[in-house]
């Protein structure tokens, strides 16, 4: 059974609202509304969810692994003209990279193409490769541009961390990876376990490779949630019970709690909702300083199983890809999973590995997924904001 309202940790999660803000702070006029606690009395309690899921959001690896031109668009001349000569005048402009919209950002040869592929996003396969984006040829100021508008046609950028960034860079920075309650594993070398970020869709831009590893898998939800019904439904049953304590890493706005409480797949709102998953296995485990100090329960035995067999799952069905310079990855968060692999960089004075990334909102008034959040309909939902920070664009990672 869900737990009572009662029994659950009552965040102050409006302390800093997200409507209306300060265009002079955020220059396209819309706020981040951040990390937040699901609505509880809209969720679901497993005897609700499917026995199984069918449709486009459920495939085998064995669907595409030999059939890359089924998920991999080459940019032609024509395309990359309309998106240069975009990101010229957006530039020329003067506009704050934080300012770029579709209106400021126009494509007109392509939306119809843009449109069909943010359908598939989020209600097909979940996933797509672009390959010969020209980073070399335009530097990172200009791919920047031309990036972030292309993703303006998939979703509204949010913030990806308390710095305000809604133009990540995926790189190291020497952090320390251990430091799992402090650190962001994307800011180091370190595996990435099967994931989905905090937004809807999920861009990757590779700027510059490394010398070994940092290769991509992926997984489709759906089809881990049917061999896992058919397999072990008992850790179904517990990945959809709200017992979960994410982490928030000290991205925490005034009044906020350190960490969400919340499932880990939930349903869409309405009679037939799609199940939707919410998973980073590093941002469940950082939370032994607060287990160890009494003030959460440590994980039970099944949630333990339940994280280890999923994860060991979406090893075992995962599609895997080499993401090359100039390759676009797009995701839905909603439906799919992804990991990386350890890497190791050149040595100097060769480019360290660098992914710019995009998280990307698409509210459900928008065709988006319906979720039990009282954020579901704001045009950039999810994300991490901390109080009013605005939002930055930097060319690379600091």
């Amino acid at each position: 059974m869900v737990p009572s309202l009662a029994e659950l940790p009552a965040d102050s999660q409006n302390v800093f609202g997200y409507e209306q803000p300060s265009k002079a702070v955020f220059p396209d006029g819309i706020k981040t509304s951040g990390q937040r606690n699901p609505n509880y009395e809209q969720l679901f309690p497993y005897s609700q969810f499917p026995k199984e899921i069918i449709g486009p959001t459920v495939w085998d690896r064995d669907d595409y692994k030999n059939n890359s031109e089924r998920w991999t668009h080459h940019f032609s001349e024509e395309e990359i003209k309309e998106m240069s000569d975009a990101a010229d005048l957006f530039m020329a402009s003067g506009t704050p990279l934080t300012g770029i919209t579709k209106d400021k950002y126009s494509l007109p040869n392509m939306s119809t193409f843009l449109e069909s592929l943010r359908k598939e996003i989020l209600n097909g396969k979940g996933f797509l490769l672009f390959k010969g984006f020209p980073v070399q040829k335009w530097g990172n100021a200009k791919s920047a541009v031309a990036y972030m508008g292309l993703g303006t046609y998939l979703g509204y950028f949010v913030s990806q961390n308390g710095l305000g960034h809604v133009l990540g860079h995926v790189k190291d920075t020497g952090a320390d990876a251990t430091q799992i309650d402090k650190v962001r594993i994307y800011r180091t070398a370190a595996r990435q376990f099967f994931h989905a970020d905090d937004s809807d869709i999920v861009g990757l831009l590779c700027i510059a490779r490394s010398l070994e590893g940092g290769e991509s898998d992926i997984a489709s939800c759906h089809h881990v949630f049917n061999v896992l019904q058919k397999e072990q439904p008992d850790v179904i049953e517990t990945l959809t019970q709200p017992i979960w304590f994410f982490d928030r890493k000290g991205e925490v706005s005034v009044g906020q709690e350190p960490y969400t409480k919340q499932p880990v797949l939930y349903k869409e709102t309405g009679s037939d909702g799609r199940v939707y998953t919410k998973w980073d296995p590093y941002y469940v485990h950082s939370l032994t300083r607060f287990s160890n100090a009494g003030v959460l329960p440590p994980l039970s035995e099944a949630q333990q199983k339940a994280a280890r067999v999923l994860e060991e799952t979406c090893q075992r069905l995962a599609l895997h890809m080499i993401l090359e310079v100039g390759d676009i990855q797009f995701l839905s968060n909603a439906h799919i999973l992804h990991s990386r692999t350890a890497y190791k960089d050149h040595p100097a004075p060769h480019p360290a590995r660098h992914l710019m990334r995009l998280w990307l909102a698409t509210p459900e008034t928008e065709g988006g997924w319906k979720l039990p959040f009282g954020d579901s309909a704001h045009k950039k939902r999810g994300g991490v904001q901390v109080n009013d920070t605005p939002p930055r664009a930097p060319l690379d990672a600091e």
